[in-house]
Formats: C-alpha cells, structure tokens, sequence
C-alpha cells in the first residue's frame, strides 16, 4: 500500500503546480480555438457537428457539464489532448497519515475519558505517546478503516 501511495504521488506531483492554475474565463475550448484563429463553423465541420453545437459545447465547458467525450472529439479537432487527472492538493501519503494521526487522537481520548471514569487515567507522556502510536500503526495496517467516518 505504501509503495502505490509512493509511487502514485510521485507520478502526480508532476501535475501539482496545475491545480493553482484557472480554467480561463471562456473555457479551453474556447481560447485554444481563439488563439488558432479557427472559427465555431470551421471546428464544427472538423468534429461533423453544426456550428450550434460548437456554441454549446463551449458553453457546457464552462458550465462544468460538459462530457469527456465531447471534450476529447473537440480537444483533438484543436489538435490537443484531454489530460484527465484528479490532482491531490497535498501528497497522498500525507493525506493519510494525517487522517491516521487524527483518528488514533481521537482514540486516545476515548481511551482518557474512559479511563478517567474509573480513575485509572494514563498520566504517563511516554506511555500515551506509545498507546498513540499503536493506534496509529493498528489505523495505518487497514487503511479503510481510516475512511468509516467523516
């Protein structure tokens, strides 16, 4: 499990810098074929579709309803290709050992409070950073269990 988390984040990190950058106001579509200088008519005979249709299809781009296979057909007409990946806003690796360190904390407040009713609370640093850890270690072994809860 480790290895993939590993290995996907270096494969991803490459695309990290992309999630700060915007979809321009008009969309893709729209500024790619602006910039070649192509007309809505001259990519809709290049896609087979009517010149409307063009029209819509960059609105739904816009509007976030816009299908893969459409944008592939259009993106390929422009002479582009469709890059699809979801970008993690931090390393996969981290993401899940932040949800481990937050759930085994969680744990462990469970254990104080519990443990405090009977009087037999845990005052030992070393001892809650031991029990900590082992929460952690138990979280990181299944990591599906990481997700049961919000």
């Amino acid at each position: 499990m480790k290895d993939a988390i590993r290995h996907l984040d270096k494969r991803l990190s490459a695309l990290r810098p992309l999630v700060k950058s915007a979809r321009p106001p008009k969309g893709w579509l729209r500024a790619v074929r602006d910039a070649l200088g192509m007309t809505t008519a001259q990519l809709a005979r290049r896609i087979g579709v009517t010149q409307p249709r063009i029209i819509e299809l960059e609105k739904a781009e816009v509007g976030g309803t816009v299908t893969l296979n459409s944008l592939q057909r259009a993106a390929e007409a422009l002479g582009c290709r469709v890059v699809y990946a979801l970008v993690p806003i931090r390393p996969l690796a981290q993401v899940v050992h932040d949800r481990a360190e937050q759930l085994a904390d969680k744990q462990l407040a469970s254990v104080h409070h519990t443990m405090s009713l009977e009087d037999q609370a845990v005052r030992d640093k070393q001892a809650n950073k031991e029990l900590r850890r082992q929460f952690m270690e138990d979280l990181l072994r299944r990591p599906a269990r990481l997700w049961d809860e919000k």
